[in-house]
C-alpha cells in the first residue's frame, strides 16, 4: 500500500477538489497520511492569489523532501497553471499539473518511472474548460460543495481567470444529483463554493436563484451556506429566499474590495459602493442578526491616502459584521502591476493593520449584538484544551466542554457568556 499526503493552500474550492482527489486515491488502495508524516507521494494543491501563497508552496516542497527524500512530489492547481516553469525548476518536484489536468493526477502518478523526471501536462497551454464537480468530507460535519469554477470578470489585480479559466458549471439537474450524494452521507452542513457562484448556470439558461430553490428541496440537507457572492449578483430574490428558509443560513460573504467608487472603477469591479450598501440594508431588513462578512483589499495602486480613508469610513459606517483584509500583492500578467503609481509596502501594511483593527471592533459589536439570543449550533469533533467548538446559524463561534457524543450534532443554545477570547461559552 502506497502512502499519500495532501496539503491544500488557498480557497474553499481547493479544499473541495483536494478531498475529491483523496477519495479517488483511497478507492485505488492508497493510505492517506498527514503531510507532516513520512509518505511515498506528497501532493500540494497550490494557490496563486498572493506571493505568500506561492512562498508557502515552496516551503512545503522543502518540508516534504526533508521528510522523505525518495518521495514523489506533485504540485497541482493555480500556481502550477500560471508559473509551471518556476515550479519545474525546484529540486524534488516530479509532477506539475495545472487546473486543466489535475483531476488526472492518479494516471500521472501511475506513469512515474524514474525519480527526478518532471512531467508536465496541459500547463499554461490549454485553458481549463471542463467543469469537474466535487465536495469535501474531511470533518464529516461541513462539506465544501463545488458548484462553479472559473471567472469572467478579469479584475485588474486578479490572476484567477488565467489560472482557472472562464466561468462554468453543471446545470441544475446534474448539480442536484451531486447534492443528493452529499445528503446520503453524515454531513450536516454544506457550503456552496466556487470562484463566482453567482454566475452559476448562466451558460445553461439557468441561474443561481433557481438552483437554490431546487437545492432546499433535497431531503437530508440540514444546513446550507452561501460562500462568497458578488454584490452585483446578490439579487433581492436570493436575499428574500434565505430569509424565508430554515435551511439556508443567515450568513453572507460579499466581496467589497474597496469602499471607494474611484478605486472600484480602477479595479474593474462591476458595482459601486451604493450597490454594496443596498445589499447590506436589505439583508438587515429581513435578517437583523445575519452575519455579513466582506473582503477588502488595501494598498491597491489607485488607493491614495484620501481614497483609503474613504474606504475606512465606508466600512465603519456600513452595518457589516467584519472584514477579511487583504494587502495588495503584485501579480504578473495583471493590469494593476503596470500602473505607474504603486503604494509602498510599508504603507500597505500600515493600512492593513488599521483596517484589521476596525474589523475586530465591528466583529466585537456583532457578537455583543447577538448576546441573549437562542441559536442552533453544529458541534465539531475536535477536542481543543478540553473544549469543542461549533458555529451558530449566523456563524458565531461557540464552545462547550468536550463531549464526544455531541460531535456532528445540532443543539439549540442561548448565547449569554462571552469569554475573554471573544467566543461564546455554553454548557
Amino acid at each position: 500500500m502506497k502512502r499519500i499526503a495532501f496539503q491544500t493552500l488557498g480557497c474553499k474550492l481547493n479544499f473541495s477538489e483536494t478531498s475529491t482527489l483523496s477519495r479517488q486515491f483511497g478507492e485505488e488502495g492508497f493510505e492517506q497520511v498527514e503531510f507532516s508524516a513520512p509518505a511515498d507521494i506528497y501532493v500540494i494543491n497550490s494557490c496563486s492569489v498572493t506571493q505568500n501563497a506561492e512562498k508557502r508552496c515552496k516551503e512545503l516542497i522543502k518540508k516534504a523532501m526533508k521528510k522523505n527524500p525518495e518521495a514523489h512530489v506533485a504540485i497541482i492547481g493555480c500556481f502550477s497553471q500560471i508559473n509551471p516553469e518556476e515550479i519545474r525548476a525546484i529540486p524534488g518536484v516530479d509532477i506539475v499539473l495545472g487546473n486543466a489536468d489535475k483531476f488526472n493526477l492518479f494516471e500521472h502518478i501511475q506513469q512515474l518511472r524514474d525519480k527526478g523526471e518532471t512531467q508536465t501536462q496541459d500547463i499554461a497551454v490549454e485553458e481549463p474548460e471542463k467543469f469537474v464537480p466535487g465536495f469535501s468530507m474531511d470533518d464529516r460535519t461541513r462539506s465544501f460543495f463545488k458548484i462553479q469554477d472559473g471567472c469572467d470578470y478579469f479584475c485588474a489585480y486578479c490572476t484567477i481567470p488565467l489560472a482557472r479559466g472562464r466561468s462554468r458549471s453543471n446545470n441544475i439537474a446534474a448539480t442536484i444529483k451531486t447534492a443528493t450524494e452529499i445528503a446520503r452521507t453524515n454531513i450536516k452542513e454544506v457550503v456552496l463554493s466556487g470562484v463566482n457562484i453567482g454566475d452559476f448556470g448562466k451558460h445553461h439558461g439557468e441561474n443561481f436563484y433557481g438552483f437554490l430553490q431546487e437545492l432546499i428541496q433535497v431531503k437530508g440537507l440540514e444546513r446550507i451556506r452561501i460562500s462568497s457572492i458578488e454584490p452585483d449578483l446578490l439579487s433581492d430574490e436570493i436575499i428574500e429566499l434565505v430569509a424565508a428558509s430554515d435551511i439556508l443560513m443567515p450568513h453572507f460573504h460579499i466581496p467589497l474590495q474597496a469602499g471607494s467608487d474611484e478605486v472600484l472603477k480602477a479595479m474593474g469591479r462591476r458595482y459601486d459602493t451604493a450597490r454594496f450598501a443596498s445589499r447590506v440594508e436589505l439583508i438587515r431588513k429581513h435578517m437583523p442578526h445575519a452575519c455579513i462578512a466582506a473582503d477588502l483589499i488595501v494598498g491597491f495602486p489607485a488607493e491614495t491616502d484620501e481614497l483609503f480613508q474613504q474606504s475606512y469610513d465606508f466600512v465603519r459606517k456600513t452595518d457589516i459584521s467584519y472584514v477579511h483584509v487583504f494587502t495588495y500583492s503584485e501579480r504578473d500578467n495583471t493590469r494593476a502591476v503596470k500602473y505607474d503609481t504603486q503604494i509602498p509596502v510599508k504603507e500597505r501594511n500600515l493600512r492593513s493593520k488599521k483596517m484589521q483593527q476596525l474589523s475586530a471592533h465591528k466583529k466585537d459589536v456583532f457578537y455583543h449584538h447577538n448576546q441573549g439570543i437562542e441559536s442552533d449550533v453544529l458541534w465539531e469533533k475536535d477536542n481543543v484544551k478540553g473544549f469543542m467548538h461549533g458555529f451558530t446559524a449566523n456563524y458565531i463561534k461557540v464552545k462547550t466542554p468536550f463531549d464526544k457524543g455531541k460531535a456532528n450534532t445540532i443543539e439549540k443554545v442561548t448565547l449569554n457568556l462571552l469569554d475573554e477570547d471573544g467566543v461564546y461559552k455554553v454548557g
